[in-house]
């Protein structure tokens, strides 16, 4: 039985769908890019009413945060994909998110994707296949990692999210650098940015990557709101749930795993190194400043778990390709 709050958010959707329809809101797929192997492929992707219908803004575009949550979704809808020349049908959850796994035989390498539903435009994506053959990967936090965010305190997180025009925030110092280099130094490694940010936010986020040069990767974002016995998704949970996810599909790879020291990654971190100790390289965690760690609360207390894999510390990029050098994580920086 659903969670009382999940019933309401049903029922709102269900009203605000009949309402924007009448407007002439438009069915449309955002797909999202993903991930695959050489077997299967991710296919990611949110079902929406939007007011034009255009999948995603242009990359250049100054919007404000609220743009990003003014779609209704289609819970439910059937979209279909087309890969390889193959076409197939996938259905969205009770928030519109498509999350689904299509099998296949991929070569290494990226792979474009196109989605669409009745009547909406087609939507293109990548889906970076990573070889069998391949052995070591990033997986990335994203607020206060690679973007100064201070998430964890209320109203400074719902004014980033919400209001600040996206071109407001600021990268974090040297991190694009360290994540070029180190796809440069070891080509073809898969990098995947995970997050508890909203799947909203999932084109605003792509745009900020891409101004600011970071290499292109998958976000693993989540859908706020009530699930079907919570009030509200947990963060933690959801990453807990993608890096266990990520171990099982891909065991032959050693991720290095980055974070920084404002919520839980160290804690996270540590808890998957001890449960996998032979899918990780190292984990680097940015510190942040004395001003960042007082805006988000404090910083995490390491559990001490984790141990027998290098871990790094450093306030930027710099800091932590220095430190990542002397491990022998990489290389020729």
């Amino acid at each position: 039985m659903l969670h009382t709050a999940a019933r309401f958010e049903d029922k709102w959707h269900a009203w605000a769908g009949e309402k924007v329809r009448a407007r002439g809101w438009k069915r449309t797929v955002i797909a999202y890019d993903s991930y695959g192997s050489e077997t299967s492929v991710r296919v990611l992707a949110r079902i929406v009413l939007t007011k034009t219908g255009q999948p995603a803004a242009d990359t250049e575009a100054s919007i404000r945060g609220f743009r990003s949550f003014g779609n209704v979704p289609l819970p439910g809808e059937t979209a279909w994909v087309r890969i390889a020349g193959a076409e197939h049908m996938v259905t969205a959850d009770r928030g519109g998110i498509v999350d689904a796994i299509i099998p296949g035989d991929f070569r290494p390498g990226k792979l474009d994707i196109q989605m669409w539903t009745e009547g909406s435009r087609v939507d293109t994506a990548t889906v970076h296949i990573v070889g069998a053959d391949q052995q070591f990967g990033i997986i990335s936090d994203i607020d206060d990692t690679v973007m100064v965010t201070a998430l964890p305190r209320p109203f400074l997180a719902a004014w980033h999210t919400f209001v600040l025009d996206e071109h407001a925030r600021s990268p974090v110092a040297g991190m694009s650098v360290l994540y070029d280099r180190l796809v440069y130094m070891r080509p073809n490694s898969p990098i995947i940015y995970l997050s508890t940010g909203a799947w909203n936010t999932a084109p605003t986020l792509k745009r900020f990557l891409s101004r600011n040069l970071y290499p292109d990767g998958p976000l693993l974002l989540t859908d706020w709101g009530p699930t079907a016995t919570r009030m509200f998704r947990s963060g933690q949970e959801h990453k807990r749930i993608q890096l266990e996810r990520l171990a099982r599909e891909f065991p032959q790879i050693k991720w290095l795993l980055i974070g920084d020291d404002g919520q839980h990654d160290e804690e996270l971190y540590g808890e998957f190194v001890e449960n996998h100790p032979d899918n990780v390289a190292a984990v680097a965690i940015r510190q942040l400043t004395v001003g960042e760690a007082v805006w988000a609360g404090g910083r995490s207390k390491k559990s001490g778990r984790g141990q027998g894999v290098p871990w790094v510390y450093a306030n930027d990029g710099a800091g932590l390709a220095s430190k990542l050098t002397e491990r022998g994580i990489v290389s020729g920086f």
